[in-house]
């Protein structure tokens, strides 16, 4: 189990300088809307690959007005004891006048930002994310992608092996190519890495599956039923993985001319989706309330969260952006409980601290003002 210890932040967002430290356990934020919360819970989301929880790009993130670049640090105390994490922007290329993000592990530089998953794992609810359900199957599709590479950590590197080869094949498409030798290269990778996709998905939600059961069904956050809607997904549902990927290529070969007059590729990993049911309604996510649907993800979330610690030891460090403001008390009472006995580390942001009141005693409570961060007693 990892928890960070203290966070350095360097010309990001609002902040030009912090340092602040943290308590093992629940974490509560609180301050006034503008404040700079969720910019510190972004701060962390971005030791974890990817582009942090905004999605934002590079130059967004760095402070205006600062010297154009941005540094996290973090100090981890860690299952293999303490780390030092830093990631951060270089400064713009002179001829693109773009930033590349780097990483660093206890003063080394990293190949990719996948190294920090050897260290720690994030995850994060956000009010942007309560359309979760209702939302474009690309929001979905995220979503399940990063709760697959917390459990399997080479996820990203075959999602990417699997886009480069889409992107191959649909350049080879509107290019009007037809060598058949060509597209047969492209499209036997395509297959394998689109087939390793599709498994590790089938194979994470299969396993929260089990972690949903142990949510007592009349509880506060629903049981879930998680599906995968897509051909790849049922072909891997169906036979043994060498035949799926097979069964792939050859729809891959035979969709072709279909493919080039759209210009892409319209069937694989990459058009599948994330459908949810509220188990005890027996109602898709997408019908159900607005509250219902936030505690379904919730539940998700959480049952994830205990999955991943059960399998690799490292609890995720849970980012829960004004999680308490959306929740009844009955549900805020049963989320920080649930927070205790998962052990790991959660940083929850609000306005009032009251909404936190029955953590008192056994959270962090710190307040945040334009740029500083101060212990709130």
């Amino acid at each position: 189990m990892a928890f960070i210890s203290k966070l350095t932040l360097t010309d990001f967002r609002n902040y030009s300088s912090l340092g602040v430290g943290f308590h093992h356990g629940a974490v509560v934020l609180t301050g006034d809307n503008g404040a700079g919360k969720t910019n510190l819970l972004e701060a962390i989301s971005f030791l974890a690959p990817g582009r942090g929880f905004r999605r934002a790009l590079l130059a967004d993130v760095a402070r205006e007005g600062g010297s154009g670049t941005f540094a996290i640090h973090a100090s981890i105390d860690g299952q293999d004891g303490p780390a030092e994490l830093g990631t951060g922007t270089t400064s713009p290329d002179i001829l693109t006048g773009e930033s590349s993000r780097k990483v660093r592990i206890n003063g080394a530089n990293a190949r990719s930002a996948e190294a920090l998953l050897e260290w720690l794992r994030v995850m994060w609810l956000t009010p942007a994310m309560d359309g979760l359900f209702t939302g474009s199957g690309a929001d979905r599709r995220r979503f399940l992608d990063r709760l697959v590479v917390t459990v399997n950590t080479s996820h990203s590197q075959t999602t990417s092996a699997y886009e480069k080869a889409m992107r191959d094949r649909n350049r080879m498409l509107t290019d009007n190519v037809r060598d058949d030798s060509w597209f047969a290269a492209v499209e036997a990778q395509m297959a394998e890495a689109g087939t390793a996709v599709a498994a590790a998905r089938a194979e994470t939600l299969r396993l929260i599956a089990a972690m949903v059961e142990k949510l007592p069904g009349g509880g506060p956050f629903p049981q879930a039923d998680l599906m995968l809607d897509g051909v790849v997904e049922s072909l891997v549902s169906e036979m043994p993985a060498v035949e799926a990927e097979e069964h792939f290529r050859a729809l891959l070969a035979q969709g072709r001319e279909r493919d080039r007059a759209a210009g892409r590729a319209i069937e694989g990993p990459h058009r599948s989706d994330l459908r949810v049911r509220h188990r005890p309604k027996d109602m898709p996510a997408e019908l159900c309330s607005t509250g219902e649907q936030k505690a379904l993800l919730v539940g998700i979330v959480l049952s994830h969260a205990r999955l991943c610690g059960e399998m690799s030891g490292l609890t995720p460090i849970l980012l829960l952006d004004e999680i308490a403001a959306h929740l009844d008390a009955g549900r805020r009472a049963a989320l920080f409980e649930i927070l205790d006995d998962l052990g790991g580390q959660s940083f929850m942001t609000g306005t009032e601290a009251a909404l936190f009141s029955s953590l008192r005693g056994r959270a962090q409570f710190l307040r945040v003002d334009h740029g500083s961060v101060t212990r709130e007693d």
